[in-house]
């Protein structure tokens, strides 16, 4: 599912909010999140998962083509970890 498919779903269970609105909200809460992700910060939302960064440090990689070493720079990375309630709904008997 992408954003705009997110966005219609929601609308289409809202019939009483305007279509620019659910958007509006939508892309208010993805900004919250990637904020609070850039201040350091962890995101949870209860039955879904977790948002976190994780640091990558440096290292010394290589080029795939050359084979040559190349220095790869420390990145900070977003990490997501499964809810108890998700985890048990995607593994559900079928």
């Amino acid at each position: 599912m992408i954003k705009s498919e997110l966005v219609q779903t929601i609308a289409n269970r809202n019939p009483h909010l305007y279509l620019r609105d659910v958007e509006n909200i939508v892309n208010a809460i993805f900004e919250e999140i990637s904020d609070a992700l850039a201040d350091g910060n962890r995101v949870e939302l209860r039955g879904f998962g977790a948002f976190s960064v994780k640091n990558r440090p440096a290292r010394v990689g290589r080029n795939p083509r050359t084979g040559e070493s190349v220095e790869v720079e420390e990145k900070w990375v977003p990490f997501f970890k499964t809810g108890k309630e998700l985890r048990e709904r995607l593994n559900l008997e079928k």
